[in-house]
């Protein structure tokens, strides 16, 4: 029994280090093909890939991105770390599906709202990388659609999968709560942390209620393409405040908040209600 929960816990371990090897190298490879296409010579591209010296370059750290979480789903198949099966989407969850899309606009304005209460907001190095990321049209594909699924295959996947297998069910937060905060931690920056600290519970939720990452990448998706249609329409509150983006008004805030709160709280319920578990 020990060695089986010690065999797990390493499992789950190892999948972290995995999976930021993988970016760690795709960034170094990617970035160092990208400045030799442009021209620099192998050993000056190395060392500039290395330097962060394409932070600047929005495109090309949309494509490594793309690239790496491209890399981390072809191995996370084929070793199957994270198992693929069809078998929840037999099930036809629609109205889960459906449920989860209309939860994920519930959680914008009071997360933001959360980290503007207890003042944090990302480096200006993050955010500036963060910003010529979603200003190229390569990064909705880097961060709308291929990160979702490489990180839920990650996070849900496999290391919440073997994490729970080590807790018991009555304890099944715990886990979900350790893959939370690793979730966050990888983002490297205290306000992302907090943001993908908090979504990873609900994602880790929806996983040990229905033994799928589906759902979760149903969530993901939404919320990161959220993030980046918002940010290309009103690129002038990127680094504001609620207030700011609703003109000063402070009610309006409120009205925002509590019509969140009237679209996250009734979405939490239909789900606890209308979730299953379907087994492999």
């Amino acid at each position: 029994m020990k060695s089986r929960i010690g065999g797990n816990l390493l499992n789950a371990f190892c999948y972290l280090l995995a999976f930021l090897i993988i970016q760690f190298v795709m960034t170094l490879v990617g970035g160092t093909i990208w400045l030799m296409v442009k021209g620099e010579e192998f050993r000056t591209a190395l060392e500039q890939a290395a330097n962060g010296s394409l932070a600047n370059d929005g495109t090309a750290m949309a494509v490594i991105t793309a690239a790496a979480s491209v890399v981390t789903i072809i191995v996370f198949m084929l070793f199957r770390w994270s198992p693929f099966s069809r078998t929840y989407l037999r099930s036809r969850p629609w109205g889960v599906l459906a449920w989860v899309f209309i939860l994920t606009f519930g959680t914008v304005i009071p997360s933001e709202w959360l980290l503007e209460q207890l003042n944090v907001e990302m480096s200006e190095p993050m955010q500036h990388l963060f910003e010529e990321i979603m200003k190229s049209p390569a990064g909705y594909v880097a961060i709308g659609l291929l990160a979702p699924l490489a990180e839920e295959m990650v996070f849900r996947g496999a290391i919440l999968r073997v994490l729970l297998k080590v807790f018991d069910r009555r304890w099944h937060w715990l886990p979900i709560a350790i893959s939370a905060v690793m979730f966050g931690a990888v983002h490297g920056n205290i306000a992302q942390f907090i943001h993908a600290s908090l979504l990873g519970l609900l994602l880790g939720w929806l996983y040990y209620r229905t033994g799928s990452i589906v759902p979760g990448v149903v969530l993901h998706w939404v919320n990161n393409s959220i993030a980046y249609v918002l940010f290309n329409l009103l690129p002038q509150t990127a680094n504001n405040n609620l207030i700011d983006l609703f003109s000063g008004n402070q009610r309006a805030v409120w009205m925002s908040l509590g019509f969140s709160l009237c679209i996250l709280l009734p979405s939490l319920f239909q789900l606890a209600i209308r979730m299953k578990r379907i087994e492999n």
